[in-house]
């Protein structure tokens, strides 16, 4: 390595987000690049360990350990260390599509594996990766692509999310003639509608949306597959079609009084709210207010977290946000060794956030909502909780036990539920008559298959909801298997 002990002279340091208070007040990301200083120091620490576990890509314990995508990291951190920017952008993009959307809004998996995390705190190979890609951009490094042959193949992709997207670079590259369907009005999936702008900016997601048709790749919008477009006349003009539709069935509050007014779908929220600024900057009202309410999230994952975030920056009068989990350590406990991902408590944007607003972290652990109680018209008025207990039986396993006398009322006149998804949505695969297993579509990894020949899936409607890493991977692979299907043989990594 560039600096082989620079992991022992120098403790990680992140970049300096912009401040809560200050950023709370616009949609802008809140999130800095490395300042020319501290990336300097902060590049050194990537030590060579002879068996670099950040590029696994496995499961540990459920979940994700290093990178899906295999990055080479330690040999762009070298790179990055001696200043040759450019080679390490190449390295980079030899196994990432969009490192400018994992440097942003990817949980660092290969940072939990990193060797350093041992003993120390892991290098910041996420905001490296971002510092990296931009540098790109910025000088003109990063340009289209222009296939130098056409196969004559054609091919149909269904969402532009980012398996979508992924699969879609790559045939292109090995040049077939790529279509992307999206049913909404913008390219682009989750990275545009599902993830706040404070997060990741939407000029970013455009800007790469903007390279890939420059490439050859063709974006149809505003263009349902099964209503605007039949399956069968897809399936007639193109020699094959990757369904990439994503886990978008949200699971449900299965509780009396989920009807009434006040209650909303946690995506449903996020994405109104990211569609009303891109089109009006809110001129229009088509979102859902919280200004002056009192809000409730209930779910304890990052989707939660955004709402939070959001509910903040329309003005909400107060934000709580409900986890059935007790609430994590500070540091690794002996069923949770490394590589494996740390579940250790972590402070993140959106409660940095309620914390320099309100005074207090929002969430609240290990909690169920038992009652919801509306008022004359049929609005939300409060939620009735009590706090649940993890026990271990005899067998090592959990399960959860109500603490009598700990019941609480909380008012609310917002209530979100972000508890995650069930799969993808049936209708479309019913059309197409693709088989599906627990509400995900059957295609095995690795081969990505349906049972309809020429018909292939992947990202989140065949595995559920996961990482846009895990999504990268699958379009990357999926698109060499029909490459191999078209062609019989294939140069794609």
């Amino acid at each position: 390595m560039g600096k082989a002990t620079g992991f022992m002279e120098y403790t990680r340091q992140n970049p300096q987000d912009r401040d809560p208070l200050a950023r709370v007040s616009d949609w802008k990301e809140y999130s800095s690049p490395f300042s020319d200083k501290l990336l300097s120091q902060q590049r050194a620490r990537c030590m060579d360990c002879a068996t670099p576990f950040c590029h696994m890509g496995s499961e540990i314990q459920g979940m994700t350990t290093g990178c899906p995508i295999h990055n080479l990291i330690p040999e762009w951190n070298d790179l990055v260390y001696r200043e040759r920017w450019k080679e390490a952008l190449d390295r980079l993009l030899k196994t990432n599509n969009f490192p400018e959307f994992t440097g942003r809004v990817c949980p660092a998996p290969c940072e939990g594996s990193c060797t350093v995390a041992i003993s120390d705190p892991a290098v910041t190979i996420k905001s490296i990766e971002r510092t990296i890609v931009e540098k790109g951009f910025a000088n003109g490094w990063i340009t289209p692509r222009i296939p130098e042959k056409r196969t004559g193949k054609k091919i149909a992709i269904i969402g532009s999310g980012p398996a979508g997207l992924a699969s879609a670079d790559q045939l292109n590259q090995a040049g077939h003639n790529v279509t992307v369907y999206e049913r909404s009005d913008r390219a682009g999936g989750l990275l545009i509608y599902g993830i706040p702008n404070m997060k990741l900016e939407k000029d970013i997601v455009v800007r790469r949306i903007q390279l890939l048709t420059k490439e050859g790749i063709d974006f149809v919008t505003n263009t349902e597959v099964g209503k605007d477009i039949s399956t069968e006349e897809l399936q007639n003009q193109f020699d094959a079609v990757i369904l990439c539709t994503g886990a978008q069935k949200q699971r449900d509050l299965m509780l009396e009084g989920r009807e009434v007014k006040g209650i909303h779908f946690a995506m449903d929220y996020l994405t109104t709210t990211t569609k009303s600024l891109l089109d009006s900057n809110f001129e229009d009202g088509q979102f859902i207010d919280t200004k002056g309410k009192d809000v409730i999230v209930i779910g304890g994952g990052d989707t939660g977290a955004d709402c939070v975030a959001t509910a903040i920056r329309q003005n909400c009068r107060s934000v709580v946000q409900f986890g059935k989990h007790p609430k994590l350590p500070t540091s690794r406990t002996s069923e949770n060794m490394w590589p494996a991902y740390p579940n250790v408590f972590t402070l993140e944007y959106a409660y940095e956030e309620a914390e320099a607003k309100f005074g207090d972290d929002p969430r609240e652990y290990s909690i169920q909502t038992k009652k919801i109680v509306t008022d004359e018209k049929e609005h939300v008025k409060e939620l009735h909780t009590i706090q649940m207990k993890k026990i271990k039986d005899e067998y090592g396993k959990y399960y959860y036990k109500e603490i009598p006398g700990s019941e609480k009322i909380w008012p609310s006149q917002l209530v979100f539920i972000a508890i995650g998804f069930e799969g993808t949505e049936q209708p479309l695969l019913a059309q197409f008559d693709v088989a599906t297993t627990n509400q995900k579509i059957a295609a095995a990894y690795g081969d990505y298959k349906t049972n309809i020949e020429g018909i292939f899936a992947a990202g989140d409607a065949r595995r559920g909801q996961s990482l846009i890493v895990w999504a990268i991977n699958e379009g990357r692979e999926v698109a060499r298997e029909v490459d191999c299907y078209l062609m019989g043989s294939s140069v794609l990594p």
